[in-house]
């Protein structure tokens, strides 16, 4: 299994700076990306946790999943990705003959930073050189390339279901949706010390409170939060997953705790239906992802209109994080989580 440092990306932002650019008032930006779109066969690609505007003009909204199966089987020439830095690179290691775009090349991830790759290879390579490496979805091209197997929230126990029950296995880099995982599997996963800002700041006292408040209302959570909220949750899973079950469950009342950009699906899917964050633990909106929100409207449609940022890597690395990827598709097919 090859070590290779994170990927180079470059950014030919116009020279008086991409985010300088003063847009008529009058422009009307949707159709514009409509026009864009036809213009140079782009597709948008679209992360529940964008914002409601970039939702409705994505070709295609999912979870880390959906997503990464979007980006393979798209025939556009062009992809825009509204997420976050990671997904983009997933869509460039998919599609090595495509331009990728990312909207805001600042948007990052916590849980990606917190699994530098040379640091992971080291760690590894000193304490745990026989164990097979199950990495999250959420991790860096880098990252990707010093695994074994690639998994997403909707898939990962799958995953792990697929390895011997006597195979040695690293999870990284959430530590929570490992040890989630291990509870689901009866495994005993060594799990990188890595998690989501967002999930981990949710609040189990105020959502007691606001269970008190709305008793009838049904606490859905995803894997990523901590473990003293999964246990008192009522369904656990992934974003689609969430959304999913709340369309399906005959509750009325959900309290929902993730990145708070999924309830503008989970709304439009189901109107008649009442959806509340989960309250973080400080006086925030901090059930937000504050990267993901880096990506706005105006930004999708000067991506569009200039071709950049663009995402770009080295062939060595592409490979290398593409057989990861490639062994997820295969057993996600194999167990039928995927068309």
């Amino acid at each position: 299994m090859a070590v290779i440092d994170i990927a180079k990306t470059k950014a030919n932002v116009p020279t008086r700076g991409f985010f300088d650019i003063e847009l008529n008032p009058t422009l009307d930006i949707f159709a514009e990306i409509e026009r864009l779109k036809r213009k140079k066969n782009a597709v948008v690609l679209a992360h529940y946790y964008q914002e409601p505007d970039i939702q409705d003009v994505a070709d295609y909204i999912g979870d880390s999943l959906g997503l990464a199966q979007a980006a393979q089987n798209t025939n556009a020439d062009v992809i825009v990705f509204a997420g976050v830095h990671f997904m983009a690179e997933t869509a460039k290691i998919l599609n090595p003959t495509k331009t990728v775009l990312l909207p805001d090349l600042h948007a990052g991830c916590s849980l990606s930073d917190s699994a530098p790759p040379a640091l992971f290879a080291r760690w590894k390579a000193d304490k745990y050189p026989n164990h097979t490496v199950v990495t999250y979805i959420n991790c860096s091209a880098g990252m990707k390339a010093n695994s074994d197997i690639i998994c997403t929230s909707s898939n990962a126990k799958a995953i792990i279901d697929s390895l011997p029950a006597n195979e040695p296995i690293i999870f990284a880099p959430d530590k929570n949706l490992g040890a989630w995982l291990n509870k689901q599997t009866g495994r005993n996963m060594v799990l990188w010390n890595g998690a989501c800002m967002v999930h981990e700041i949710f609040s189990l006292e105020k959502i007691t409170k606001l269970k008190q408040r709305h008793p009838d209302a049904l606490l859905i959570s995803h894997p990523e939060c901590e473990d003293p909220v999964l246990q008192v949750s009522d369904f656990v899973g992934s974003t689609t997953q969430l959304l999913n079950y709340a369309i399906k469950s005959p509750a009325q009342s959900f309290i929902v705790a993730t990145e708070s950009g999924i309830l503008h699906q989970m709304q439009k899917d189901a109107p008649h239906k009442t959806f509340i964050p989960a309250p973080p633990n400080n006086t925030c909106a901090c059930n937000e992802c504050p990267h993901m929100k880096l990506n706005t409207l105006e930004k999708l449609y000067l991506c569009l209109e200039y071709g950049t940022p663009e995402i770009t890597m080295t062939e060595e690395l592409r490979l290398a994080a593409l057989k990861p990827m490639q062994r997820m598709m295969d057993i996600s097919k194999a167990a039928g989580l995927l068309k």
